[in-house]
C-alpha cells in the first residue's frame, strides 16, 4: 500500500546525501512466527540530521504501516518530522499522521516554524480533521496543524500521495530555512527537549502493542527502546 512512499521518502533521503546507518542487530527485520507479516527498518545520517528512521510493516491484506520519524542535529531547534500511516485494507480504512513536532508550543516558536504545515492543513481538508489522537496529548509534541485523517479509500487513494508529497517538500524547505537563521533554543535544550520527546512517545506510543501481536513480547520491546526511542532506554 505504501511503496511509493517510501520509495518517495527514501530517494529524497539520498539526494541529500544520507547514508545508511547500522540498525541494532536483529531489528533491522523480523518475521513473524504467527501471522503472515514481515517488519523492516532502515537508519539513515542525512547533513543536517543525527537520524532519521523508517519502518515499513507489512501484514498483507489486514494491515499495511509506514512510519518515520527525523531527528535535526541538536544546533537546529526546528521540529522532528512525524510520519504514521496505517492501512487496514479488509476494512478499507485509514489512518493518517503527518506533523512538524514541535520541541515547544510557545506562539513565537510555532510562528517560526509552522508557516508551511498551516498552507498544507488548509490546502488538504480530507486531512486536517478535528478528531483528537486517543494515545497522545495533543499539546506536548504534536502541533495545532498536523495532518490527522481515519478515513478510507477515497482518502488514501485520492487525497494522501499529494499530500505526502507536498508534506515532505514543506519540511525540507523548513529545514533549508533553519539552515540560515539562528535557533532560539540552545543545542544543549535541545538534546533534553529530543530525549524528553522519546521518553514521552515510549510510554504511549499505540504501535508497540501492534508490534507485540505480531512480533511478540520480547522482541517488541527491544524494538520500542533500541530503535524507535532509544533515548528511553535507561528509563
Amino acid at each position: 500500500m505504501f511503496d511509493s512512499f517510501l520509495d518517495e521518502l527514501q530517494q529524497d533521503i539520498q539526494v541529500r546525501g544520507g547514508s545508511q546507518m547500522d540498525v541494532p542487530e536483529g531489528l533491522e527485520l523480523k518475521h513473524s512466527d504467527k501471522k503472515n507479516s514481515v517488519i523492516r527498518s532502515w537508519l539513515w545520517k542525512v547533513p543536517g540530521f543525527r537520524r532519521w528512521r523508517v519502518t515499513r510493516l507489512d501484514a498483507g491484506e489486514s494491515l499495511q504501516v509506514l512510519n518515520s520519524v527525523a531527528y535535526p542535529e541538536y544546533n537546529y531547534d526546528h521540529p522532528l518530522m512525524g510520519v504514521d500511516l496505517l492501512w487496514f485494507g479488509a476494512r478499507q480504512k485509514l489512518v493518517a499522521v503527518l506533523d512538524f513536532q514541535p520541541l515547544v508550543q510557545n506562539k513565537d516558536y510555532l510562528d517560526r516554524h509552522f508557516k508551511g504545515l498551516i498552507a498544507l492543513n488548509q490546502r488538504f481538508p480530507d486531512l486536517n480533521g478535528e478528531e483528537t489522537m486517543r494515545s497522545f496529548d495533543p499539546n506536548q509534541y504534536f502541533s495545532p496543524w498536523l495532518l490527522f485523517c481515519r478515513g478510507g479509500a477515497e482518502q488514501a487513494v485520492q487525497s494522501l500521495p499529494q499530500a505526502f508529497s507536498a508534506f515532505l517538500k514543506a519540511y525540507w524547505i523548513l529545514h533549508d530555512e533553519a539552515e540560515s537563521t539562528t535557533s532560539t533554543i540552545l543545542p544543549k535544550d535541545v538534546e533534553i527537549l529530543q530525549k524528553q520527546y522519546d521518553v514521552y512517545s515510549a510510554e504511549r506510543d499505540p504501535a508497540h502493542g501492534l508490534f507485540t501481536s505480531h512480533f511478540g513480547k520480547e522482541w517488541s520491546d527491544r524494538f520500542l527502546h533500541e530503535f524507535l526511542f532509544p533515548a528511553s532506554a535507561n528509563r
